[in-house]
């Protein structure tokens, strides 16, 4: 069975409360994987979700730890949370690169996605920061030095762009629109699987031993609204990605 790492798609919120003279503050918790990784799970795929909080000090620091995973995915966390460890970022000390380990550990044969979101590829005003990374080697897509989402609340249609590719056997009848998704080209030597608005929503890449994978949108709402992951075809879509990734199609 494939071992697979989700990183990020998590975040904690704190509210304010007015109530006439008095306010108080609340924190609460959220995930946006939850429907990911149902569908994986009911295609047979099981997940280590990794929360975006403990990604700095948590995410696997050399490339032992790495080869303990089949197929990471980064979701919605942004490319700080990998360069700066808490080691680095408050004592000052030198620790491992874990995007540069990462390129490594694909061109070793490693399975890379990245899937869309405010804090993936370049994201909200441009915080994400993965252009000026070394994933911008792997990944399939070059992407923007600038705030690349598109927000589509009318509505964005997907389609396959080449059947043929073993991950549009998992396409079920018209998939529903998306509300959203960040802007990316595909580099020369990729294949576009699926577009949304004639823009890259799948694309994917040989690196050396390994593959990449990209999904411009959300693996769950508000890009990726609820109709969508309860489309007949999310579940078989989202576990051929991961397929491809392992070489199991």
């Amino acid at each position: 069975m494939a071992r697979v790492l989700l990183a990020g798609e998590s975040w904690v919120s704190q509210a304010t409360h007015y109530k006439g003279f008095d306010s108080f503050t609340s924190v609460t918790f959220h995930s946006g994987a939850d429907d990911y990784i149902g569908a994986l799970n009911r295609q047979g795929i099981e997940v280590e979700h990794m929360y975006a909080h403990d990604v700095p000090d948590r995410f696997p620091a050399d490339l032992e730890a790495m080869r303990a995973y089949d197929v990471i995915i980064l979701s919605d966390i942004g490319a700080n949370s990998f360069l700066l460890p808490q080691d680095t970022w408050i004592h000052g000390r030198s620790r491992s690169n874990r995007l540069k380990l990462l390129c490594e550990w694909v061109k070793a044969g490693g399975g890379l996605m990245m899937a869309g979101g405010y804090l993936s590829f370049q994201g909200f005003q441009a915080r994400a920061n993965f252009a000026r990374s070394p994933l911008a080697e792997v990944l399939p897509v070059v992407m923007s030095d600038y705030d690349d989402r598109v927000e589509a609340p009318e509505g964005a249609r997907p389609a396959l762009a080449t059947p043929d590719h073993p991950v549009a056997g998992a396409w079920r009848s018209q998939a529903p629109p998306i509300l959203g998704y960040n802007r990316v080209n595909a580099k020369p030597d990729a294949q576009i699987v699926a577009t949304v608005d004639d823009d890259v929503l799948i694309a994917t890449a040989e690196y050396g031993a390994g593959r990449s994978l990209v999904w411009t949108s959300d693996i769950g709402p508000h890009w990726c609204p609820v109709e969508f992951c309860q489309w007949e075809g999310f579940d078989p879509l989202m576990a051929a990605m991961v397929q491809w990734l392992q070489r199991e199609i």
